[in-house]
């Protein structure tokens, strides 16, 4: 998993409340457990005016210019911002893939659903909540100045304006330490490897039949 100390990035407003995982990542897309290749896939229903299927070539859809996606003020965005309520209904992981696979590394809202957010960290991708009124506040200025830019710094836990003002916010300490030093739940068990190899040398030593395999 890609670690998550320093990151700057243009932002890109999604003024939406209530954004649900199958807009983010509609569920024809769900047929592959692979976790890779969802990114051209990310808001396909609003960002294409044409019905998308697995496998298709991107360059052969119809683009929506009205979606903010494919404004080119907000090309190469990395930093979300959104309403309320984000990443809510069905629980699949296969959202945070797609966020991320498209580029973006934080998200900015008021109030993300539990089980979006805790995917999101355990697949690198940063949620950060802030207030109401700051995320507001956000949406003005992004609209106000074409190229916008945050830098968000995990490690003190805040997040600076381009102006320098620093807006803070929490994160849970072990989440924080999983993402500074990019680790996912593979990462953690990994961390154990010669703990684990000389448990399962010994056990063997003990008990000699279970490292044999049934015939048939």
């Amino acid at each position: 998993m890609q670690k998550f100390t320093t990151h700057q990035g243009l932002v890109c407003p999604l003024d939406r409340e209530n954004v649900d995982t199958d807009a983010i990542i509609p569920k024809q897309f769900l047929k592959s457990i692979q976790r890779t290749g969802f990114g051209p896939n990310l808001f396909d229903e609003w960002r294409y005016l044409d019905a998308g299927e697995p496998g298709q070539d991107p360059a052969s859809r119809r683009p929506n210019p009205d979606f903010v996606l494919n404004q080119p003020r907000y090309a190469g965005a990395s930093i979300l911002l959104a309403r309320q309520n984000f990443g809510c209904g069905s629980s699949r992981e296969h959202a945070p893939w797609a966020l991320d696979q498209y580029g973006f590394r934080a998200i900015l809202a008021p109030s993300f659903a539990d089980i979006f957010f805790n995917n999101c960290f355990k697949n690198g991708l940063l949620p950060i909540v802030l207030p109401q009124a700051q995320i507001a506040r956000l949406f003005d200025e992004v609209a106000a100045f074409p190229g916008y830019r945050l830098t968000i710094d995990l490690e003190r836990q805040v997040v600076v304006l381009p102006q320098g003002e620093e807006l803070p916010f929490e994160v849970q300490s072990f989440r924080k330490y999983c993402l500074v030093n990019g680790l996912d739940d593979i990462g953690l068990t990994l961390r154990h490897k010669d703990k684990i190899q000389a448990f399962e040398a010994e056990r063997l030593l003990q008990k000699p039949w279970l490292g044999q395999r049934l015939a048939g």
